[in-house]
C-alpha cells in the first residue's frame, strides 16, 4: 500500500506541487485546505487522474479541534501516516513593527507556529514505534526571511519561521531516535500567490536584482526538495535546514 502523506496548504502554491510530485512518486495524498475547498478538490482529482490516491481535508491548522479531527479523518481514510509537511502559513500586510498589532502577531503564530507544532505532534504520536508507527518524515516549511529578517515589511513572519527553524532543530533530535526524520526548507522569493495575500503582488519581480540567480523560484523547485526530503533517498538527512532561495 502507498504511504501516507499530509500536505498542509496543500490547495495552493508549494503545496499544490508537492501535493502532486509526492503523488507522482507513490504518496497516497491528504490535501489539506482552511476554506478554498474548490481548490483543494481541483488537486485531488489531477491526482487521481493520474491514478494516484489523495483525498481533500479541511482543517484551520490553528484551531487544534480541526487538527485532530483532520488526523482521524486521515487514519480512517487513508491509513497510518508516513509523512507530513508543515506548508500552511500566512504573511499580512507589509507595515513596520511600530504599526503592527497583537492581534496580527497572534494570527501570524497561530497558523504559522502553533499550528505546525500541533501537526508534528500528531503525526510523531503516529509514527513513533511507541504508538505502533514504524517511523516516517516531517518537513517543516520555513523561509529565507528565518536568517533575513524581512525588516519594514514582515519582521512577525521572519520571527515565526525563525521559531520554525527552532522547532525543526529540536524535534529532529527529540524523535531521531524512533526513526523519525524532521527537515525543513527555507524558501526565497517564490513565484506564489502569497506575496499578492500581503499586498504585494510584484514582490518577487522587484527583487529577483537581489537573486544572485537573478530570478524567483518556482513552487515546483521547492517541492523537488520536499519530496526528496520526504523519500528513503534522504534516509540519514535530518535536523537540516536547507535554502531554496536562488543563493539570496
Amino acid at each position: 500500500m502507498d504511504k501516507v502523506l499530509l500536505v498542509t496548504g496543500g490547495s495552493r502554491g508549494i503545496g499544490a506541487a508537492t501535493c502532486k510530485l509526492a503523488a507522482q512518486h507513490g504518496w497516497a495524498v491528504a490535501v489539506n485546505y482552511s476554506a478554498n475547498a474548490l481548490a483543494a478538490d481541483e488537486v485531488v482529482r489531477g491526482i487521481r487522474a493520474d491514478g494516484g490516491r489523495a483525498m481533500s481535508v479541511q482543517a484551520d491548522v490553528a484551531d487544534e479541534s480541526q487538527v485532530l479531527r483532520m488526523f482521524e479523518h486521515i487514519d480512517a481514510k487513508l491509513g497510518p501516516l508516513s509523512g507530513l509537511v508543515n506548508n500552511a502559513g500566512v504573511v499580512d500586510v507589509s507595515a513596520r513593527v511600530q504599526d503592527m498589532s497583537v492581534q496580527r502577531w497572534r494570527r501570524m503564530f497561530d497558523i504559522n507556529v502553533m499550528g505546525s507544532m500541533v501537526c508534528a505532534r500528531e503525526a510523531v504520536r503516529r509514527m513513533s514505534p511507541s504508538h505502533g508507527g514504524s517511523g516516517g518524515s516531517i518537513v517543516n516549511v520555513s523561509s529565507a526571511a528565518a536568517r533575513l529578517g524581512a525588516p519594514g515589511q514582515y519582521v512577525d513572519y521572519a520571527a515565526a519561521k525563525g521559531a520554525i527553524d527552532a522547532f525543526t532543530i529540536g524535534l529532529a533530535k527529540e524523535v531521531g531516535p524512533d526513526g523519525i526524520r524532521v527537515n525543513a526548507v527555507r524558501p526565497g522569493l517564490i513565484e506564489t500567490d502569497i506575496h499578492a495575500s500581503g499586498g504585494l503582488p510584484n514582490r518577487v519581480r522587484d527583487l529577483q536584482h537581489q537573486v544572485p540567480m537573478g530570478r524567483g523560484g518556482t513552487a515546483q523547485e521547492v517541492a523537488q526538495l520536499i519530496v526528496w526530503l520526504l523519500s528513503d533517498a534522504a534516509s540519514y538527512t535530518t535536523m537540516s535546514l536547507i535554502d531554496v532561495s536562488g543563493g539570496r
